[in-house]
């Protein structure tokens, strides 16, 4: 038997499936007689050297939280790597309480101030990671997804199954701002899912800023490619990490910038929708056509939806497995799980040199399961310019001359095959890029 004293604490974005990780930890450190503290709202009392936020939790309080959204401990996105005096405060609460050991469930910011604790604490207090974010970009091994995502795609398509119909049946446009604050994996995971027109991610801009430009052709282009087939709708999904690549005055613009205690601008805040459909608008409106967009944001009410299955499988995994390398002595280390077993992640090997922060995992753009995406989605294409009668035709939609259609839409075709931007891994095959 042991005689730990375990801690637990959430911090960063809800996503379905904490609960579970809560439970699976709690019940296989009791049942080897550990004592488990729950820590209410993230690092936050902790930094102020507050320990009153705390509670025991024992099995009979966990037994069925697996099934509930949110997180019974309540989560912050307080910082305690904002200052010494704050990571010090950290570290002597946990001391004060009698924890040795601690697990943090959390994304990319959460896991870089488990990581710093770690340090801080020299050894004193064990301290693992748990991997979440709908965001799924924590720089996992290729393939595997952080938990919650799956759940967030699928309460997602739900969403646009219902947006979609909608605009069939309205005749409009609806432009979705899925959440993402820098990679594109809910948006696209949406899109691919649930048959969205075109999905935009921030991938496809390699330049460190968006050309907003590009982003306002590309709608264009896919809503008189519909048009012209007759169908004067669709649903663009657009993910919210595009904003992030706008400059900071472009930002601005958009209304009042707020930031997190990691210092990410509140990207959930800004009418980034509003904005793109508004410049859209105006530029079809030159050109003489007359379309009705709605723009969407979804995000904040796929964090705290009931975990599929999967997710509730998978959680109860890494609870069990953070909760065992405790029990085993383990430390420093983010819990993932590969092929069926436990394999630690030290967290020096997730920290970025450049920056110092952990590494953001992106969509690979350069892969057949982007390729397949780009192939269903409605956008301009090169075999469409290759085609005189279809580019006249699409020319002829805008009140341009072809020569001015293929002048201004140019730089936002797509190709699956140009041997310019080929880039291979593993084997030949085809390719997707923008030309």
């Amino acid at each position: 038997m042991s005689d730990l004293k375990t801690g637990i604490l959430v911090g960063g974005g809800p996503a379905p499936g904490i609960n579970s990780v809560i439970r699976a930890a709690t019940i296989k450190l009791r049942n080897h007689g550990a004592q488990v503290v729950g820590f209410f709202d993230g690092f936050s009392h902790l930094i102020e050297g507050d320990i009153s936020h705390v509670r025991d939790l024992y099995i009979n309080d966990v037994s069925t939280i697996h099934f509930e959204g949110g997180s019974i401990l309540r989560t912050s996105r307080a910082n305690p790597t904002k200052s010494a005096e704050a990571m010090n405060n950290v570290v002597q609460s946990l001391e004060r309480l009698g924890i040795d050991s601690l697990i943090t469930i959390g994304g990319d910011d959460t896991c870089f101030s488990a990581h710093k604790l770690a340090e801080a604490a020299q050894g004193k207090i064990r301290v693992v990671h748990v991997p979440k974010t709908i965001d799924n970009d924590l720089n996992l091994p290729h393939g595997i997804r952080t938990f919650g995502f799956a759940s967030a795609r699928s309460f997602g398509v739900q969403i646009l199954k219902n947006i979609m119909n909608d605009a069939k049946t309205t005749g409009r446009w609806y432009f979705v701002v899925a959440m993402g604050r820098k990679a594109g994996h809910l948006a696209l995971g949406i899109g691919k899912s649930a048959g969205a027109t075109l999905t935009v991610i921030p991938e496809e801009c390699a330049s460190p800023n968006l050309d907003f430009s590009w982003l306002v052709d590309t709608l264009i282009g896919a809503i008189v490619k519909r048009k012209l087939a007759g169908r004067p709708y669709g649903v663009a999904i657009l993910a919210e990490g595009l904003a992030e690549k706008l400059t900071q005055e472009e930002l601005e613009t958009m209304g009042q910038l707020e930031y997190d205690d990691h210092g990410h601008p509140r990207l959930s805040e800004i009418d980034f929708g509003k904005v793109v459909k508004n410049s859209v608008r105006s530029e079809l409106e030159k050109m003489g056509l007359e379309t009705t967009i709605v723009d969407k944001d979804i995000g904040y009410e796929l964090r705290c939806v009931e975990p599929i299955p999967f997710d509730m499988e998978y959680t109860k995994e890494l609870g069990f497995s953070a909760a065992k390398h405790i029990l085993l002595g383990g430390t420093g280390d983010m819990i993932t799980i590969q092929n069926g077993h436990f394999v630690p992640m030290p967290f020096y090997s997730i920290i970025d040199s450049d920056t110092g922060k952990t590494k953001v995992r992106m969509v690979d753009i350069h892969t057949e399961s982007y390729e397949m995406a780009l192939e269903y989605m409605i956008r301009l294409k090169k075999e469409d310019f290759e085609d005189e009668e279809y580019l006249k035709s699409l020319a002829a939609q805008t009140n341009l001359s072809t020569e001015d259609f293929r002048q201004r839409f140019a730089p936002v075709v797509v190709s699956y095959d140009d041997p310019q931007t080929y880039i291979p891994y593993q084997q030949p095959s085809a390719r997707v890029f923008r030309a």
